[in-house]
């Protein structure tokens, strides 16, 4: 099946929420939407390098609430929280609006977000880093905060060759069709000085079982990355232990068998 829908809308209702909470009657619609994207792509290009991974918006009787997933709160707070006063103050003008309150939360685990993964690899490519060194290096350090996997694809003048080109990278698994698997996916571009390359990012977080908290600020989510990846370890461990066993015991069988087989050809 061709990749067609986005792993993050495929989802929405199912185990992921809205990143845009509102109600609006049709006349005012599309009004909201257009100002909602307004907002990201200001926020975005305003706070750059803030390590951003997503901008939820939430609209109540004449009051807009932003809250910014950030790996990076204190390049957006500043110095006594003068920066977030300013971004306030631009919203304010940006949307017309008297009352507009920012909330700001940070991430974690900035290596299991697709947008920073995205961002992270970009940046690499833009100070002429080798894309492939960059990937893997980003890979290698999603799996080790516990991700079950991780796909990136690369388009463009890689390495600044003449004609363009898509590369993919890929370990562990992203089953984009199982809609219980937590997937998340990022579109960047790394603006270079021989044209702009596109980067794409999934990462597999695992199965989400039970019912799960719609809310797209709701911080936690699933069990917790960390503990499940503790599990694994002992579970691979005693694995381990297990098959040592098993090949010891096949090597005593093996011998038997070369004994007994020795004997038969002497006869």
């Amino acid at each position: 099946m061709g990749q067609k829908a986005n792993p993050i809308g495929n989802r929405l209702g199912i185990i992921r929420g809205w990143e845009s909470n509102w109600y609006a009657s049709k006349k005012d619609y599309a009004g909201k939407l257009i100002e909602d994207d307004k907002i990201r792509t200001y926020l975005m290009a305003r706070i750059n390098k803030g390590g951003i991974a997503k901008i939820v918006i939430e609209r109540t009787l004449g009051k807009l609430i932003v809250t910014i997933h950030t790996s990076k709160p204190g390049i957006i707070i500043g110095k006594g929280g003068g920066e977030v006063d300013r971004i306030k103050e631009e919203l304010k003008k940006l949307t017309s609006k008297d009352d507009v309150q920012i909330n700001i939360l940070e991430i974690r685990r900035p290596e299991l977000d697709a947008t920073i993964v995205g961002d992270t690899i970009a940046r690499q490519i833009e100070n002429r880093i080798n894309f492939k060194r960059a990937t893997k290096m980003a890979i290698a350090s999603t799996l080790r905060m516990g991700a079950e996997g991780i796909k990136v694809r690369l388009s463009g003048r890689l390495g600044g060759a003449e004609i363009a080109r898509t590369e993919e990278f890929k370990q562990g698994r992203t089953p984009l069709h199982t809609f219980r698997m937590d997937i998340d996916y990022a579109n960047v571009f790394a603006q270079t000085v021989y044209g702009k390359i596109g980067i794409k990012v999934w990462i597999c977080k695992g199965e989400v079982l039970g019912k799960r908290e719609l809310n797209p600020n709701f911080v936690g989510g699933k069990s917790d990355l960390s503990d499940r990846r503790e599990r694994g370890g002992d579970e691979r461990r005693d694995n381990r232990g297990s098959g040592r066993d098993d090949r010891r015991g096949g090597g005593e069988r093996r011998d038997n068998n070369r004994g007994g087989g020795g004997g038969r050809g002497r006869n």
